[in-house]
Protein backbone atom coordinates (compact mmCIF):
# COMPACT_ATOMS: atom_id res chain seq x y z
CA UNK A 1 0.00 0.00 0.00
CA UNK A 2 1.19 3.02 -0.96
CA UNK A 3 1.22 5.75 2.29
CA UNK A 4 1.52 8.67 0.13
CA UNK A 5 -2.06 8.07 -1.94
CA UNK A 6 -3.28 7.13 1.76
CA UNK A 7 -2.48 10.62 3.06
CA UNK A 8 -4.19 12.20 0.05
CA UNK A 9 -7.35 10.56 0.25
CA UNK A 10 -7.47 10.64 3.50
CA UNK A 11 -7.27 14.61 3.39
CA UNK A 12 -9.68 14.82 1.64
CA UNK A 13 -12.23 12.49 3.72
CA UNK A 14 -14.12 14.83 5.99
CA UNK A 15 -12.29 13.86 9.27
CA UNK A 16 -15.51 13.16 11.14
CA UNK A 17 -14.42 10.06 12.32
CA UNK A 18 -18.27 8.96 12.27
CA UNK A 19 -17.81 4.64 11.31
CA UNK A 20 -20.31 5.58 8.95
CA UNK A 21 -18.04 4.42 5.93
CA UNK A 22 -17.96 0.89 7.96
CA UNK A 23 -14.69 1.98 9.25
CA UNK A 24 -13.32 2.88 12.40
CA UNK A 25 -13.00 6.38 11.33
CA UNK A 26 -11.53 8.23 8.20
CA UNK A 27 -7.76 6.62 7.91
CA UNK A 28 -8.81 3.14 8.02
CA UNK A 29 -11.45 4.00 5.02
CA UNK A 30 -8.93 5.43 3.52
CA UNK A 31 -6.59 2.72 3.48
CA UNK A 32 -9.64 0.58 1.83
CA UNK A 33 -9.61 3.08 -1.24
CA UNK A 34 -5.88 2.84 -1.53
CA UNK A 35 -6.14 -0.72 -1.60
CA UNK A 36 -9.10 -0.44 -3.80
CA UNK A 37 -11.15 -2.63 -1.74
CA UNK A 38 -14.14 -0.30 -1.21
CA UNK A 39 -15.98 2.64 -3.17
CA UNK A 40 -15.72 6.13 -3.25
CA UNK A 41 -18.72 6.88 -2.16
CA UNK A 42 -19.54 5.40 1.12
CA UNK A 43 -19.16 8.75 2.99
CA UNK A 44 -22.58 10.61 4.04
CA UNK A 45 -20.56 13.45 5.71
CA UNK A 46 -18.17 14.44 2.87
CA UNK A 47 -21.24 14.17 0.49
CA UNK A 48 -20.99 14.61 -3.28
CA UNK A 49 -17.94 17.47 -2.83
CA UNK A 50 -16.08 14.50 -1.75
CA UNK A 51 -17.07 11.55 -4.08
CA UNK A 52 -16.30 14.07 -6.69
CA UNK A 53 -12.79 14.43 -5.40
CA UNK A 54 -11.83 11.16 -4.69
CA UNK A 55 -13.24 9.92 -8.29
CA UNK A 56 -10.61 12.86 -9.31
CA UNK A 57 -7.48 11.67 -7.21
CA UNK A 58 -8.04 8.07 -7.74
CA UNK A 59 -9.48 8.13 -11.35
CA UNK A 60 -13.19 6.68 -10.64
CA UNK A 61 -16.00 7.39 -12.09
CA UNK A 62 -18.19 9.58 -10.08
CA UNK A 63 -21.24 8.18 -8.69
CA UNK A 64 -24.08 8.88 -6.12
CA UNK A 65 -23.85 8.76 -2.39
CA UNK A 66 -24.47 4.68 -1.55
CA UNK A 67 -27.55 5.17 0.56
CA UNK A 68 -26.83 1.95 2.78
CA UNK A 69 -24.10 4.40 4.35
CA UNK A 70 -26.34 6.86 4.99
CA UNK A 71 -27.40 10.37 3.57
CA UNK A 72 -25.82 13.56 3.27
CA UNK A 73 -26.79 15.98 5.85
CA UNK A 74 -25.96 20.09 5.91
CA UNK A 75 -23.25 20.13 8.77
CA UNK A 76 -24.43 19.84 12.02
CA UNK A 77 -23.15 20.15 16.17
CA UNK A 78 -24.28 17.83 19.05
CA UNK A 79 -25.91 19.90 21.59
CA UNK A 80 -26.42 18.38 25.13
CA UNK A 81 -29.56 19.86 26.58
CA UNK A 82 -28.00 20.71 29.84
CA UNK A 83 -30.94 20.15 32.37
CA UNK A 84 -31.90 16.75 31.23
CA UNK A 85 -28.14 15.41 31.24
CA UNK A 86 -27.44 12.69 34.34
CA UNK A 87 -23.55 13.37 34.06
CA UNK A 88 -23.04 9.96 33.34
CA UNK A 89 -19.85 10.54 30.89
CA UNK A 90 -21.01 7.56 28.19
CA UNK A 91 -20.70 10.65 25.56
CA UNK A 92 -17.12 11.28 26.82
CA UNK A 93 -15.65 7.91 26.04
CA UNK A 94 -17.43 7.81 22.51
CA UNK A 95 -16.23 11.29 20.78
CA UNK A 96 -13.58 10.90 18.48
CA UNK A 97 -12.47 14.52 19.04
CA UNK A 98 -13.51 14.91 22.43
CA UNK A 99 -15.62 17.94 21.78
CA UNK A 100 -17.52 17.38 25.31
CA UNK A 101 -16.63 19.14 28.64
CA UNK A 102 -17.61 17.06 31.58
CA UNK A 103 -16.77 14.56 34.14
CA UNK A 104 -18.63 11.85 35.90
CA UNK A 105 -22.23 12.83 37.98
CA UNK A 106 -21.01 16.31 36.36
CA UNK A 107 -23.25 18.24 33.57
CA UNK A 108 -21.97 17.99 30.22
CA UNK A 109 -21.44 20.26 27.11
CA UNK A 110 -20.07 20.21 23.76
CA UNK A 111 -16.84 22.52 22.50
CA UNK A 112 -19.37 23.65 19.30
CA UNK A 113 -16.46 24.77 17.47
CA UNK A 114 -14.81 21.17 18.04
CA UNK A 115 -17.80 18.64 17.11
CA UNK A 116 -17.34 17.10 13.99
CA UNK A 117 -21.33 15.92 13.54
CA UNK A 118 -20.43 12.35 13.84
CA UNK A 119 -23.43 11.20 16.24
CA UNK A 120 -21.78 9.23 17.83
CA UNK A 121 -22.37 10.57 21.20
CA UNK A 122 -26.34 10.10 20.43
CA UNK A 123 -26.78 6.24 21.52
CA UNK A 124 -25.10 5.64 24.13
CA UNK A 125 -26.58 8.45 25.97
CA UNK A 126 -29.44 6.93 28.15
CA UNK A 127 -31.64 9.72 28.73
CA UNK A 128 -31.30 11.29 25.11
CA UNK A 129 -30.69 14.51 26.54
CA UNK A 130 -27.84 14.90 23.54
CA UNK A 131 -29.65 16.32 20.02
CA UNK A 132 -27.95 17.11 16.18
CA UNK A 133 -28.29 21.08 15.19
CA UNK A 134 -27.53 22.63 11.89
CA UNK A 135 -24.53 24.95 12.42
CA UNK A 136 -23.31 27.98 10.39
CA UNK A 137 -19.66 27.03 11.60
CA UNK A 138 -16.51 26.84 9.38
CA UNK A 139 -15.44 23.10 9.63
CA UNK A 140 -11.74 22.43 9.88
CA UNK A 141 -10.91 18.91 9.06
CA UNK A 142 -7.49 19.35 9.92
CA UNK A 143 -8.35 20.53 13.27
CA UNK A 144 -10.90 17.44 13.82
CA UNK A 145 -7.82 14.81 12.24
CA UNK A 146 -5.32 16.89 14.83
CA UNK A 147 -7.54 16.54 17.47
CA UNK A 148 -8.81 12.44 16.77
CA UNK A 149 -4.54 11.57 16.13
CA UNK A 150 -3.97 13.38 19.97
CA UNK A 151 -7.57 11.23 21.59
CA UNK A 152 -6.15 8.09 19.86
CA UNK A 153 -2.45 8.90 21.29
CA UNK A 154 -3.82 9.61 24.54
CA UNK A 155 -5.71 6.25 24.60
CA UNK A 156 -2.26 4.32 23.80
CA UNK A 157 -0.83 5.76 26.43
CA UNK A 158 -3.54 5.13 28.90
CA UNK A 159 -3.17 1.73 27.65
CA UNK A 160 -0.01 1.50 28.23
CA UNK A 161 0.20 3.10 32.12
CA UNK A 162 -2.22 0.36 32.46
CA UNK A 163 -0.31 -2.61 31.17
CA UNK A 164 2.55 -0.92 32.88
CA UNK A 165 1.14 -0.95 36.55
CA UNK A 166 -0.75 -4.89 35.73
CA UNK A 167 2.57 -5.92 35.00
CA UNK A 168 4.15 -4.68 38.37
CA UNK A 169 1.46 -5.56 40.61
CA UNK A 170 1.60 -8.94 39.09
CA UNK A 171 5.44 -8.97 39.77
CA UNK A 172 4.61 -7.52 43.18
CA UNK A 173 2.10 -10.38 43.97
CA UNK A 174 4.59 -12.96 42.42
CA UNK A 175 7.25 -11.75 44.70
CA UNK A 176 5.21 -12.06 47.96
CA UNK A 177 3.50 -15.67 47.32
CA UNK A 178 7.70 -16.74 46.80
CA UNK A 179 8.40 -15.40 49.80
CA UNK A 180 5.10 -16.63 52.05
CA UNK A 181 6.37 -20.28 50.33
CA UNK A 182 10.14 -19.83 51.08
CA UNK A 183 8.77 -18.76 54.89
CA UNK A 184 7.16 -22.03 55.72
CA UNK A 185 10.04 -24.16 55.10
Amino acid sequence: MNQEIVEKINALLPQTQCTRCGFQGCEPYAKALANNEVDINQCPPGGDKTIHALAHLLDKTIKPLNPKFGEYQLPHVAVIIEKDCIGCAKCLVVCPVDAILGASKMMHTVIADECTGCELCISPCPVDCIVMEVTEKKYKPSLAKQRYEAKQQRLISLKEEQQARTKKKKAALMAMMKARATAKF
